[in-house]
């Protein structure tokens, strides 16, 4: 029974990264014309919007992956109560 509830979520998580990766090609193929990023005064060269989103999506993937891995504050707090 716990293999199966494994390979169910295994699917389930494959299913959403799937459709994920199809609305970002979506997405990215119906907008191609180039945008540049300005923070302050700074502007980026410019980009097709593809490329943008994907380095976008890449970075969250990576730092949500990374971050509860570090110790500090990024971690949660453990409760002071034991149950």
């Amino acid at each position: 029974m716990i293999n199966f509830m494994r390979a169910i979520a295994s699917f389930l998580t494959s299913l959403i990264f799937a459709v994920w990766l199809i609305v970002i090609a979506t997405i990215s193929i119906q907008n191609i014309q180039p945008v540049s990023l300005k923070f302050l005064t700074f502007q980026s060269v410019e980009f097709p919007f593809g490329i943008v989103l994907t380095f976008s999506v890449v970075t969250g993937l990576l730092l949500g992956g990374v971050l509860p891995t570090l110790p500090g504050k990024f971690q949660r707090s453990k409760s002071k109560k034991s149950r």
